[in-house]
């Protein structure tokens, strides 16, 4: 069973960066499909980005080309930086953990706020 905790969130300006971290424990991290979710106020849960156990990359287009995903399997750690942040990236960031299609374990959410 993995655990995930997420960090790194908090208030930045309009065009400031942020890097998100996910950190997981309780099993063997680099087997897992790792996510990066959020939810903004009154709307769903949409992907980000994602990045499977071999390294491949998706984004959302909102995230293409502002935020980078990437995992450091020796330090169980994913990360999202985000760069070039917009006040319609204020949400809750979660981060998920899959085999499969089949979601093991999310993290409790780590808010961003983006301020005009």
């Amino acid at each position: 069973q993995v655990q995930l905790v997420e960090s790194g969130g908090g208030l930045v300006q309009s065009g400031g960066s942020l890097r998100l971290s996910c950190a997981a424990s309780g099993s063997r991290f680099s087997i897992y499909d790792m996510g990066w979710y959020r939810q903004a106020p009154g709307k769903q849960r949409e992907l980000v980005a994602s990045i499977t156990s071999g390294g491949a990359t998706n984004y959302a287009d909102s995230a293409k080309g502002r935020f980078t995903i990437s995992r450091d399997n020796a330090k169980n750690t994913m990360y999202l930086q985000m760069n070039s942040l917009k006040p319609e990236d204020t949400a809750v960031y979660y981060c998920n953990a899959k085999i499969g299609i089949v979601v093991r374990a999310w993290g409790q959410g780590t808010p961003v706020t983006v301020s005009s």
